[in-house]
């Protein structure tokens, strides 16, 4: 199944000018990583976010979240929205909330 470009382009859009941005091709979509640490992507129909502990729980109440659990294991800290529920700016302030956190991490 082919991935939401539009997802894809709302990253873009939020991340073209942050220094340290790689995309690679994952998850059968592409992911932004930081400093080599995945911070967004794209699966499917879906915006995957990596997210410090209290933006999880914060992010748990959004109406587009799901646990990012592609394999049957959900994965601590990583969140799975489907992209249709979220507004420009929550892109952006989600994005920028990952970014925070994967910072916090060795390059």
């Amino acid at each position: 199944m082919a991935y939401d470009i539009n997802i894809e382009n709302q990253i873009k859009d939020v991340v073209k000018d942050w220094p340290g941005i790689e995309a690679k091709r994952m998850f059968g979509g592409v992911g932004f990583l930081l400093h080599g640490n995945m911070l967004a992507a794209v699966y499917k129909e879906s915006l995957i976010l990596r997210l410090n502990e209290t933006d999880f729980e914060e992010i748990k109440n959004h109406p587009g979240f799901h646990l990012f659990d592609i394999t049957g294991r959900p994965m601590k800290g990583w969140a799975l929205m489907t992209g249709n529920t979220l507004l420009p700016k929550e892109y952006k302030l989600w994005i920028e909330k990952a970014r925070h956190f994967v910072q916090t991490l060795p390059a």
